[in-house]
């Protein structure tokens, strides 16, 4: 029976969001950990009447403070360019890079001074803190690959384990040659370039290749991941005993769904979450 294309897209989700894919406090919580002691000995400098003549001081003291400094800016980084001074700044308290003078002079022109000594924070630690979970919410792009690559493979070890199959997770077309004695370089343009799947299973007499994505919002690498994966699925198609199988989701694909409808409807093996929860994987694996 053949499937319709809107119908099929209509059942996309909005997201497959867990708990922990907002922040990772974990990962917040170790960063901060690691300068905690250098972040309370400038604690010293919030509210200070000399901060310049302070914030030298512990610098001569405690020269590891300064390696502090690039995050108070939301920036992990060792090193900041100043376009004014046509000039990088390094924080290594190892090497100062600097005079005492210079470091000064960045910690008034940025604004720092002005943050600790008006009272503008209470504390680095608390202030650390919420500097690292803004800059983790830009690993959510991450995590949000990580968590579709997931979601399938449980469906895919479910599978496996009640098969007796094998499946493995990452795999290149090269180990698949070397293992299998299989050759794909329809699919690698004659071993030129290195594709690595996400998922492959091999059952008693095939070989199934995975690729999955979920897209939230709309982009135009959409565009390009449809006409890629239109042209690995023609490519498989030349290669006995392998079948190539794509899993997406994701209302992002609403704004690039005339090319994702060309592909569906040249690519029997295309799917999403929806298919994997009616059980698609026991009907066409083998």
């Amino acid at each position: 029976m053949k499937r319709n294309f809107n119908n099929w897209l209509n059942t996309f989700k909005e997201s497959i969001s867990t708990f922990d894919y907002y922040v990772d406090f974990s990962k917040v919580y170790r960063n901060v950990d690691k300068i905690k002691v250098e972040l309370n000995i400038l604690n010293s400098l919030i509210g200070s009447k000399n901060i310049e003549s302070e914030f030298k001081q512990i610098l001569n003291k405690y020269p590891s403070t300064i390696e502090c400094i690039p995050i108070l800016l939301a920036i992990r980084k060792n090193e900041i360019f100043i376009k004014q001074l046509e000039k990088e700044y390094l924080f290594k308290f190892d090497t100062f890079a600097h005079s005492i003078e210079e470091y000064c002079r960045f910690m008034s022109e940025s604004g720092l001074f002005e943050l600790l000594q008006n009272h503008l924070i209470s504390n680095l630690y608390d202030y650390v803190l919420g500097v690292e979970v803004g800059l983790d919410s830009n690993g959510r792009k991450n995590r949000g690959g990580f968590l579709m690559e997931n979601l399938v493979e449980t469906y895919i070890q479910k599978l496996s384990l009640n098969r007796g199959f094998d499946y493995y997770k990452e795999i290149s077309t090269k180990e698949i040659e070397l293992k299998w004695n299989m050759n794909l370089s329809k699919m690698s343009g004659d071993g030129i370039s290195k594709k690595v799947f996400d998922f492959v299973i091999k059952s008693n007499s095939h070989l199934y290749v995975f690729e999955t994505n979920f897209y939230a919002s709309s982009g135009s690498k959409l565009n390009e991941t449809a006409r890629s994966y239109k042209l690995l699925a023609e490519q498989s198609k030349q290669i006995d005993g392998l079948t190539f199988i794509w899993i997406t989701d994701g209302i992002g694909w609403l704004s690039a769904k005339n090319n994702l409808k060309e592909t569906f409807n040249t690519m029997d093996t295309l799917y999403n979450i929806k298919d994997l929860e009616s059980g698609i994987l026991d009907k066409i694996i083998i």
